[in-house]
């Protein structure tokens, strides 16, 4: 029975547990069998406590740490949640591609049959987007435009002109399906110093051609090997392989593979389901994460026996955004997640989306950049409904401990597969198993092995707490 005393925050000398007064701390089991991880959710503040330890942890002493701090940690998880700026667009040249691989998140008769800009319209374009950004930026920010597809080689001579003309004003990147890079194009590149991603599902071309084939139904393993051997010493080179049915279970061997080829830096994305054929290969949840963490396990191996990495880069960016929060390269893993926040989408019609995932679905365009003011564009309802998208208004998102390092990614993903925005991700139990083993390389001291080179000189530690 209550006393009904309404006792005041003071008389409890300032130490609160999980009182309702005072931060509200929550224990996840990391998968080790000394050390738990202690976590205040709203802060993204974390501590890694031996198990016999919880206790005197939970008592105070964890508390009166994130009292000392507490308001700079959610300052700066403010900031990377609602402040930021945009200053990267995806940019789609053509809507066309020479393949159709089974899991594109573009609908085919827009692949087949598409538009593709002229030079004239894609130069109109980056002349905006310049004039936007130089408005929205710091002076002397170089902010970044990928040339993303569809299969942006298509428009191979108006991107280059384009390269050429702008190459002063913005940092480039390209993504390719590699089957139309040769060696003229690939020189150009380096040259212009853009960066370039290619993708490859397999290794070898029985599984990697499964998926990824063009419209006679035939693959390009070999091709893609080739160019990726040439670009291997390329520092702004990655290769993403797309996480299916059909090859999950490669993804240690995949390791091997890119690492005998030289490659260091690779992406292990799972399929998006924006599309039916999607939806229709998606790896079961518990397979991606067992063969995940074998192929991350793999990296680890060769990095002890020879010191040279093979970055998996969206696990280095969650392991990044647990050891400092404002160390993220990428913006899925947050809520509200990069799209229409940092970056937007720019379709090969001028049509302006949150992200590349919502091209597909014109409701979803916020305007035309050949037509409107992109300021304006940034403001309309399809751009609100995905940055005010937060994990507090997800269930059962809003109590997971894990929200900060997850983010319920992808709006577009989640969308399509159930109708509604604010929904859990279907890759949840795999977010989650990737967020406990970045737990255990904290623990272990490990993350050198995981992260980019100087990683850690683009972060600055205000807390370390290991118990």
């Amino acid at each position: 029975m209550s006393s009904g005393q309404n006792l005041k925050k003071e008389e409890h000398n300032g130490r609160y547990a999980n009182t309702g007064y005072g931060p509200q701390m929550s224990v996840l089991d990391i998968g080790l069998t000394d050390k738990v991880a202690v976590i205040e959710p709203d802060k993204a503040f974390w501590a890694l406590v031996e198990k016999e330890a919880i206790h005197e942890a939970l008592a105070g002493s964890l508390v009166e740490n994130l009292k000392e701090q507490g308001e700079s940690f959610q300052e700066e998880m403010d900031y990377l949640r609602f402040g930021l700026k945009p200053s990267a667009a995806y940019l789609n040249p053509t809507e066309q591609c020479n393949f159709n691989c089974t899991y594109c998140y573009l609908p085919e008769n827009m692949r087949k049959e598409g538009k593709t800009m002229t030079e004239e319209e894609l130069s109109t374009v980056l002349e905006k987007l310049q004039h936007y950004f130089n408005e929205i930026l710091p002076k002397g920010s170089k902010p970044q435009i990928i040339l993303h597809g569809s299969e942006p080689m298509l428009a191979r001579d108006q991107v280059f002109a384009c390269i050429k003309k702008f190459h002063d004003k913005f940092h480039f990147g390209i993504q390719s399906n590699a089957t139309l890079l040769d060696d003229e194009a690939i020189s150009f590149l380096m040259d212009h110093h853009v960066g370039i991603g290619i993708s490859l599902d397999g290794p070898s071309p029985e599984i990697a051609d499964r998926t990824r084939k063009n419209w006679q139904d035939n693959g390009a393993f070999n091709k893609v090997v080739d160019v990726m051997e040439k670009l291997s010493d390329y520092p702004a080179f990655n290769v993403i392989t797309t996480v299916t049915s059909e090859n999950v279970h490669t993804l240690p061997e995949m390791v091997d593979f890119y690492y005998d080829h030289g490659v260091s830096v690779v992406m292990f994305n799972p399929v998006r389901c924006t599309q039916k054929g999607g939806q229709e290969i998606k790896p079961d949840n518990a397979l991606m994460s067992e063969h995940f963490c074998m192929a991350l396990d793999r990296t680890y191996e060769l990095y002890e026996k020879t010191g040279r990495k093979l970055v998996i880069a969206n696990f280095a960016n969650v392991l990044a955004g647990i050891a400092g929060p404002t160390g993220r390269r990428l913006m899925c893993d947050i809520s509200p997640c990069g799209g229409g926040r940092c970056f937007f989408a720019v379709s090969a019609n001028g049509d302006v989306f949150p992200c590349s995932e919502f091209i597909g679905f014109s409701e979803f365009s916020g305007g035309n950049l050949l037509q409107e003011d992109i300021g304006s564009i940034l403001k309309t309802q399809p751009f609100k409904d995905v940055t005010t998208r937060k994990v507090e208004n997800i269930v059962p998102c809003a109590n997971c401990v894990i929200r900060h390092y997850c983010g319920a990614p992808c709006p577009a993903e989640i969308k399509m597969v159930s109708g509604d925005l604010n929904a859990p991700s279907p890759y949840c139990e795999f977010y989650e198993e990737q967020v406990r083993y970045a737990f255990r390389v904290i623990a272990k001291g490990r993350e050198q092995a995981y992260l980019w080179d100087g990683w850690d000189e683009e972060t600055e530690m205000t807390f370390n707490c290991i118990r």
